[in-house]
């Protein structure tokens, strides 16, 4: 399978997973383990960097395994989202950033405005910064034009495993976006929605609730990672045209009669 490359490093998975909602440390491991992730995104509010001699969520990732994306969640404007990226720095997490804005407490739909002026910022600042957002074009045009090493636009609203809500957008985003990567961040909700995403041409995929809240975690984070390899198989060995009416399968040019 070919590598997803951000910023000048290669990933073999092209699947990031999160560390929230799980039940138990011990489901959260297994998952990472079978998902075949690389990256693992944390919550920078949820990690304990003020103590690190106290117990902490990186206690249980294998940072020789594992690379670190920190993220912006909980953050309500791009001030806070650039003193939250600023702090992860400052602690060692990364200098890599999943920026996050929310602009509606409801909806916990990204504000992209926001979103767009934090990565200004930070990517001034030299961060790598991968920018969650609505599945806008223009948005994401303005995100990669501000320096954005990957662009993350939702598949449907933050942990509703609604599945890939305007296929077309996606479709228009991956014919007109080249110069980096398309993560879908947001709404997957089961294997059969990654594979759609893949197949749809999107460089990889970011997921958590879909994991953390299945009955069996880790059979799920299994199920994601052949679903995303899948996907992408699929998607580059080129899907048969579709047509309107019926083509036999065993031709009868040639056949005796």
């Amino acid at each position: 399978m070919d590598a997803l490359k951000i910023a000048g490093r290669e990933f073999k998975s092209r699947l990031i997973i999160g560390t929230g909602k799980y039940r138990s440390n011990e489901e959260m491991v297994e998952a990472f383990e079978r998902s075949g992730a690389e990256m693992i995104t944390v919550a920078v509010r949820r990690v304990n960097v003020t103590d690190r001699s106290q117990p902490s969520l990186l206690d249980f990732i294998d940072l020789k395994k594992f690379s670190l994306l920190p993220n912006t969640a909980g953050c309500y404007s791009a001030e806070e989202a650039i003193r939250t990226a600023r702090l992860a720095r400052e602690v060692g997490l990364s200098d890599w950033v999943k920026v996050e804005v929310i602009g509606d407490q409801t909806t916990l739909f990204p504000d992209n405005e926001a979103t767009l002026e934090a990565t200004r910022v930070l990517v001034k600042e030299g961060f790598t910064v991968l920018p969650y957002f609505g599945d806008d074009l223009i948005m994401a045009k303005k995100l990669i034009d501000a320096g954005a090493a990957a662009v993350m636009p939702l598949a449907a609203p933050i942990g509703s495993g609604l599945g890939i809500q305007n296929p077309n957008n996606l479709r228009i985003m991956r014919e007109q976006i080249s110069a980096v990567p398309i993560i879908v961040d947001a709404g997957v909700g089961t294997a059969s929605d990654a594979c759609f995403a893949m197949e749809l041409g999107i460089d990889g995929l970011l997921m958590n609730t879909a994991i953390a809240e299945a009955s069996k975690p880790g059979d799920m984070a299994e199920a994601m990672n052949l679903a995303v390899r899948s996907g992408r198989l699929a998607f580059l060995s080129g899907r048969m045209q579709r047509r309107l009416y019926a083509s036999a399968s065993s031709p009868i040019s040639g056949v005796v009669r």
